[in-house]
């Protein structure tokens, strides 16, 4: 057992830091008394969109809400498609069917876990509208060729970059390549709120005010209403906890990648793992692979053993007290809900694979070199006893 436990996440120690300056920001919204949109929700969404390199941001009141009102302002539903993964959180794919329409699974590239572009084409028929691409554990898809496509067959694309804000693909920051990019500030993201929230980024004035319309009933006048909408919006005290944060954000990723270094030096060192992951030379884990061109921020470290040893090791680390999880165990093409799209085992490999392989380590950025060393060492134990 680890003499210092070592949890999954600890927001208590991000907190600590900038309580001051939380509450103070919290103090300035109930003073106003102006608590859903208004003076802190448009300031965030500026500042979100610069952060971006985006024209536009537009609150809303989740990550998943974010994506479906994205669809919605590109009046996609019923006898639609659209193309994704099937390796994701169940919101991706939960709202392409909310809105009526039929998901399309690719299935993923097994070094960064995110949907294979090269197989995208393959999928697309007469009846596909978008393509939603998954920025996984911080780290951005293949957008170039994603975006390529879609000129050519004249589909839509929306980023589903809940994971992901601040990473970049060539130069090119989440969110700003597409239509529509779409964030989530849960908790737990590495700029998260102190409840739900999320924002849709755009470089197209005429979807930007379509997507805040949306959020809002429909209605850019009150009692006026355009379209049927929903009930979107973005609270102001968490749009002033963000602006807090995000001028942190770029430490604390920093933070992050520095933590994954340390984790690579430790794991190497170990004789854990090789250059070429699992499998090779023996080695039991595979560590997270960064694709050449890009910035990963690790929202998650997620490495990756033998499909006999994983739940074995998950037992070993939570009994010496150190957080992990499984992100994620079931594919979402054979959840149950789903079952009516005719998916079996074995249709995506590569997404099944991981589903049974992978484990999320810490990685945020108050973790310790000790924590980390805590945490091989007992990987290492696992391996070795």
């Amino acid at each position: 057992m680890s003499p210092t436990p070592v949890p999954l996440l600890d927001l208590r120690t991000q907190y600590g830091a900038i309580e001051a300056e939380i509450r103070a920001a919290i103090d300035k919204v109930v003073q106003s008394q102006q608590f859903i949109l208004g003076p802190e929700v448009e300031q965030l969404e500026r500042e979100i969109a610069a952060y971006s390199a985006c024209r536009f941001g537009i609150g809303v009141s989740s990550g998943t809400d974010a994506l479906l009102v994205a669809l919605m302002s590109l009046g996609i539903g019923s006898g639609d498609e659209v193309v994704t993964t099937p390796y994701t959180f169940f919101a991706t794919v939960g709202c392409i069917s909310r809105v009526g329409a039929t998901p399309v699974f690719v299935d993923i590239d097994p070094l960064t876990y995110n949907i294979d572009a090269t197989k995208i084409e393959s999928a697309i028929t007469r009846r596909t509208r978008a393509i939603m691409p998954v920025h996984l554990y911080g780290q951005m898809a293949e957008m170039d060729l994603i975006v390529d496509l879609a000129r050519r067959y004249r589909l839509r694309v929306i980023e589903d970059a809940a994971q992901a804000i601040g990473s970049e693909d060539n130069g090119k920051r989440a969110g700003s390549i597409s239509d529509l990019g779409c964030f989530s500030f849960f908790p737990s993201k590495n700029l998260g709120a102190f409840g739900d929230g999320g924002m849709v980024t755009t470089n197209d004035a005429e979807l930007a005010e379509r997507v805040a319309m949306l959020r809002g009933h429909g209605s850019k006048a009150k009692y006026y209403h355009k379209y049927i909408g929903g009930n979107f919006r973005l609270d102001a005290i968490q749009a002033a906890v963000l602006r807090v944060k995000l001028k942190y954000l770029d430490g604390w990723t920093a933070a992050r990648q520095r933590n994954a270094a340390t984790y690579r030096q430790l794991f190497t060192a170990a004789k854990l793992t090789t250059d070429n992951g699992a499998g090779s030379s023996g080695a039991p884990v595979a560590l997270p692979h960064e694709a050449a061109g890009g910035r990963h921020i690790y929202n998650q470290f997620v490495i990756r053993v033998g499909t006999r040893r994983r739940d074995g090791l998950i037992d070993h680390l939570k009994r010496a007290n150190i957080g992990c999880e499984i992100y994620y165990p079931v594919p979402l093409h054979l959840q149950e809900c789903f079952r009516d799209l005719g998916h079996k085992p074995g249709d995506f490999p590569e997404s099944e694979a991981a589903a049974q392989q992978t484990i999320a380590l810490p990685i945020y950025p108050e973790l310790t070199e000790a924590m980390q060393r805590a945490v091989v060492q007992s990987i290492a134990d696992f391996f070795t006893r």
